[in-house]
Formats: C-alpha cells, structure tokens, sequence
C-alpha cells in the first residue's frame, strides 16, 4: 500500500507494510553531474508532482566488490544521475517529530557500497521505534580524490549535506531533528568519525556509533600522490576538469587497476579523508583527541578476527611465509615484546599472526585510544564492546555483527551461515536502540575497569578490559 510525505523540495510516495513505512532514494543533493561532479554538494531543485519512492535510488560510481569477496558482500549497482540520496524507515502513523533517528553511513573502505545493500535493511529499527535514514554519498576519486580544482573530503561534504536535510526534513517522516544518532562500519565508522571531528558539523546529530573503523586521515600531498596515479593511468592531468571528460566505465577501470593490489590489510593506494585545512583541519584521531565530539555519547568497538574478511576469501592466510612476516613486522615496527604475544595465541601461523597484527593496528588500536582519550578530556560516556561470535572460517571478521545489529541475519547466510542465532541479534539490536533512545547501551560506560560489553552465543556479557595486558605492551605503538 502506497502512502505519501511532503519534504521541502516535494511529495513523495513510499510503501506501507505491517505497520512500517518506507521511503526510497529521496534526493538529497542535487545530482553530482556534468561541471557538479567534482563540486561541493548543491541542494536539489525539486520536483513536481509525487515523486516515486517505492525503489531504490541510484547508486554512487563504482565497482562491486568481485569474487570470493562479491559472494559474501552483495553490492548492488542501479543506475542513474540522482545517486546523492537517502532512504527512510518508520513505524507508520508516527507523530510528527516524536521518535530518535538513526542515520547509517555504509561501508566500503570508501570505494564499495551503498544504501541500498541488502543487510542494511532499516525495518528492524523502525519496528523498534526508531525513524532510520541511509545514505548515499560518493566515492573514490568522485568523492575523495585530492584535485587542486575541486574542494577536498567530497564524500564528507555529502555526509554533512545529508545531515542537513534530515535537520529540515525528518520530522515530517516522524523523527526528532534534536535527538539524532550517526552511525556506521568500517568506512562507515571512518565517516562517523570525521563528522565528529570536523567543525562543520556541529549540531547536526548528539550521538553516534563507530564499528570497526579507523580515525586516521591522509595529508593533502599523500592523497594528491594517490590520485595523480590514477591521472597517469588514465594519462589525464590530475585536474576535475580533466577527469570530468573520462567516462565513467573508463574511470571506473582505471581504479580497479589503482586499488588491485591493496586492501584494507596490506595498504596499497586508497582513498580516505584528507586533512584539507577546512572540513578537517587536522585528522579525525588527533581532533578527536583533542577532544572533538566530547559532547557526543559514544558507542564503538571492534570485531575479534577483523582480518579473516580479507584473508579467508581469498585463501591469503597460508601464503605468508615466516620472512613475510618478520619483514612486515619490522616495517610496520612491532616491538618484539608484542610480536611475542602474537605467537603465543592459538593459530600463530605467520598468516594469522599477520592478519592479526595488521587488523588491531588499523581498527582496534586506535579504538582503543580513543576510548582513553575521552576518558581522559572527560568527554560524554563511552562505552566499548567487541564481537567475538564466529561465523566458521571467517571467525568473528570485519562486518559480521552487521545482520545481527540490523536483524537481516536470516536473509545474510552468504556471511553468518544458515543458523546465526537470535539471541545475539536481540542482544546487539537491543543494546543499540538502547543507546539512541537513552545514550546507554545498558553496560557500564568506559573507565579504568575498562568494562567491554562482549556479544557472543548463547552468552554475552561484559568483561573488565578483555585485552588490557594487550593494550598496556603495546604503549605508543602504531
């Protein structure tokens, strides 16, 4: 059954079902085309009549996510100009500007994804009493390419743009602009984590979740370098006005070249948020650290085997040899006292201890220093979790706490298998609407307990600092 809501730009026609009402691909920007490709985000002219939001909108340029990595991460691709757009969930009949709001950020490592992947389903947290909102924002060299002819942190400036129209739009669909929760994973929580660092984005939400993201931005010469390799590849100057001539499929070749022999894990060229001077004048961590966002309750934590995401699918973890290992440690300057502790851990394979190395420095690690360093400014609460509950050979990797926080886990067997349990999805929706109702998930904020709320089957339950002989040897290291 179709039903309708008026939005400042105009009407548009979304889908009743059980009580839920969802609304699909609603412009929020105007679309990213022609000499607005590499620009800072414009509000949408608007529309005549009823717009149709029964479907998906477009989505940002790029490439799914391809093999054995494709089978378990389903990205879909729809074309069309509008991509800049958002998705809303509700609990039907809601009374104008009475519930919390809950704005998801997707992941991707800022080059994948979409609002429209499948596991981020908003019903579950509409049926909870949550208005939820997805978004859409651009990527890779669209979004965060370093160009001297186009403003940096694109894809940030979507993110606060999106934030924007939630401030002006949201109540109408029955949400509460002052009681506004940003959230996301990995890319996601990387996202979550520029917009409480950056100065432009104050008021726009009061509280936010961080899943298993880094904080770490690039100098502007470092993103320069990494797109100027995408220039010579395309044999363009490294201009927005030269690579707004490049077509897209062409464009979108050149990149998959660029980031073939990256990942997440092994580095590589990326792209990622850029201290420009503006929207982050520093990087999100040493912002962060400062104290940015101390006003903001925070919910973050990280999953117990990140790694195997990207090591399992693709049958990495027993191509590292012993060297391999010695010599990645020694550049990425692991003391010997913590190498030691990763040899002393069942699976000490020099691909695990490699995956595991590399995962902690890149996502738990700093999420570890940020909960001391808002423990330290006296910042809003804090409160840790870590996802332990394993999905066969992936372990508890990157992204797998995603369908139990969202309750698509039944639909979500390519990455939890066919019989993920109901409990921990009670247990993590639960604690999550929790925390954007009240800004308490339902477990002791951080403190020097280091209290850590652990999701597991058939059990989850919070342990004092699970990994604190961990954190204490590793100090300073990064």
């Amino acid at each position: 059954m179709k039903t309708e809501v008026s939005t400042h730009r105009g009407r548009v026609a979304g889908l009743r079902d059980n009580g839920i009402v969802s609304f699909r691909g609603i412009p929020y920007a105007a679309a990213p085309t022609g000499r607005r490709r590499f620009a800072a985000p414009v509000g949408h002219a608007g529309w005549v009549g009823v717009r149709d939001a029964t479907r998906f909108g477009a989505t940002c340029t790029r490439r799914p996510y391809s093999g054995a990595l494709g089978a378990i991460l389903p990205d879909p691709v729809i074309a069309g100009d509008d991509t800049l757009n958002v998705n809303v969930w509700a609990p039907a009949d809601a009374e104008p500007g009475s519930l919390p709001v809950l704005v998801w950020f997707h992941g991707g490592s800022l080059v994948h994804g979409s609002n429209a992947v499948p596991i981020y389903d908003g019903t579950a947290f509409a049926a909870s009493g949550i208005v939820f909102v997805s978004v859409n924002y651009r990527l890779g060299v669209d979004g965060f390419g370093q160009l001297p002819d186009a403003p940096a942190n694109r894809g940030l400036l979507d993110q606060l743009a999106a934030l924007q129209w939630v401030q002006v739009n949201i109540g109408a669909f029955g949400g509460d602009h002052d009681r506004v929760t940003i959230a996301g994973e990995s890319a996601g929580a990387y996202s979550v984590a520029a917009l409480m660092a950056t100065p432009l984005g104050a008021g726009l939400f009061h509280r936010a979740v961080m899943q298993s993201g880094p904080t770490a931005a690039a100098s502007s010469d470092h993103a320069a370098a990494v797109t100027e390799r995408l220039a010579g590849i395309l044999g363009v100057p490294r201009t927005a006005a030269a690579l707004s001539e490049i077509d897209l499929p062409t464009l979108d070749d050149a990149q998959e070249e660029l980031l073939a022999d990256g990942s997440p894990l092994t580095g590589g060229p990326a792209f990622t948020f850029v201290v420009d001077g503006h929207s982050l004048p520093e990087g999100p961590d040493r912002l962060l650290a400062k104290g940015a966002g101390g006003a903001v309750p925070l919910l973050l934590g990280t999953n117990r085997d990140e790694y195997r995401l990207w090591t399992v699918p693709g049958g990495r973890t027993g191509t590292v040899s012993e060297a391999a290992l010695a010599r990645s440690a020694e550049q990425l300057g692991v003391p010997d006292a913590v190498l030691h502790r990763y040899r002393d851990r069942p699976d000490n394979s020099p691909g695990e201890i490699l995956g595991r190395i590399a995962s902690d420095r890149l996502l738990w690690l700093p999420t570890m220093r940020l909960a001391r360093a808002r423990r330290k400014n006296r910042s809003a609460a804090t409160f840790m979790y870590q996802f332990n509950w394993p999905a066969g050979e992936l372990g508890a990797c990157h992204a797998l706490e995603l369908p139990f926080v969202f309750g698509t886990h039944r639909a979500a067997s390519s990455l939890v298998g066919a019989d993920a349990p109901d409990d921990l999805h009670r247990a993590m929706h639960g604690a999550w609407v929790d925390f954007i109702n009240s800004a308490d998930p339902g477990w002791a904020p951080w403190s020097a307990d280091q209290p850590t709320m652990v999701f597991d089957s058939p059990v989850s339950d919070v342990t004092d600092g699970p990994r604190a002989a961990d954190f204490e040897a590793y100090g300073d290291w990064r």
